[in-house]
């Protein structure tokens, strides 16, 4: 039993080829906002990628922009196809291309719905990328010397500038390593030695913070050295202390910015999925109600379209068989009732073949 059967007359076939040509047009567009959000999605996550430690989140991106550019061309070709579908002349045109071409528009609708899904399940990956990236940075922060380091300062000093944010997961975590480079370190002075004697690892540390990380609301000058002692500074209460820093880290702050991008994102790409899945049934539909109609060998006569000629199951079952048989086409049959000529009958049938003329 056909799935979703439903009867078209002439006009009505007619009328759905001009409603698909025009939804196809349309299609063409949300897949250059598709192919948009995909390259601005990428230019958001290459503006932090240097606090990024695993550069493998930029498939989602990518996912968008190849399914937005698949769709300009899938759908301008459709556009043609179903304009074309309205006479049964034409159509004959593209009965060939009808069923690779909803094949290959019901695989790129599928894309379509695991771009959007991507931008749902990438939370988790980016958080931890962004904990792994952040970490690094803050280790090399001090290395301005370095060739491939150079810039970390300046970029973490911006995103903690432009984000309100300071650390990875607090301020404190700038107390764990050492931001000051020994180039900057009077080694003449006691005070230093002993800080760097001190550490197992020969690091100097201390409870201060680079000026990135102070808040403008202080109504204080900021206070970036013995931040946690309160009787180091005057008047240096809990609430100046509150007002001092950026309490927030950056991993989070990062976080929620691009997760808000991604939700965004992820709804669009959702509504177009479910745009694009109503041109592929009503694609679907004209191409059957049109075979019909060959079928019938009337022009004007009614005839049935549908979604699946068959049941799900039968479809299924169906689809299975012949991809079973095409493997059987490669398998070597070792049928006993078969005779397989071997070389030696080969020669010996060539031998009876070739005459060679005997003169007297």
């Amino acid at each position: 039993m056909a799935v979703g059967k439903v009867t078209f007359t002439k006009a009505e076939r007619e009328k759905l080829a001009e409603v698909l040509w025009l939804l196809n047009w349309i299609s063409v567009v949300t897949g250059a906002i598709l192919f948009g959000l995909g390259l601005f999605l990428k230019i958001e996550i290459q503006k932090w990628q240097e606090v990024m430690s695993d550069q493998g989140i930029l498939y989602v991106p990518h996912m968008l922009i190849s399914t937005g550019l698949a769709a300009c061309c899938i759908n301008f070709l459709g556009g043609k196809i179903c304009l074309d579908c309205a006479d049964t002349n034409k159509f004959l045109r593209w009965k060939l291309v009808m069923m690779p071409y909803v094949v290959c528009t019901f695989f790129f609708t599928s894309c379509v719905l695991a771009g959007a899904l991507m931008c749902y399940s990438i939370r988790s990956q980016l958080e931890e990328s962004l904990f792994l990236g952040l970490r690094n940075a803050m280790r090399y922060y001090k290395d301005t010397d370095t060739p491939g380091r150079c810039y970390l300062k300046r970029t973490l000093d911006l995103l903690q500038i432009q984000f309100h944010c300071c650390g990875n997961t607090g301020y404190r975590d700038w107390f764990q390593v050492q931001w000051i480079s020994n180039r900057y370190l009077d080694m003449t002075s006691s005070a230093v030695v002993d800080r760097l004697r001190n550490n197992v690892e020969g690091k100097y540390l201390m409870d201060g913070v680079p000026f990135s990380c102070c808040s403008t609301f202080s109504p204080r000058p900021c206070i970036q050295q013995q931040v946690s002692n309160s009787s180091a500074h005057f008047n240096y209460d809990q609430q100046s202390q509150q007002l001092n820093l950026w309490r927030r880290g950056c991993r989070q702050t990062l976080l929620d910015h691009y997760t808000g991008i991604m939700q965004s994102i992820g709804l669009t790409v959702l509504l177009i999925w479910l745009f694009e899945l109503l041109v592929l049934t009503g694609v679907r539909y004209l191409q059957t109600a049109m075979e019909n109609v060959l079928r019938l060998g009337d022009p004007e006569s009614e005839s049935d379209g549908w979604i699946l000629e068959n049941s799900l199951a039968e479809t299924a079952r169906s689809n299975f068989n012949i991809i079973k048989n095409l493997g059987k086409c490669y398998q070597i049959d070792d049928d006993p009732n078969i005779n397989v000529p071997t070389a030696a009958a080969e020669q010996e049938v060539l031998s009876q073949q070739v005459q060679i003329p005997v003169t007297s």
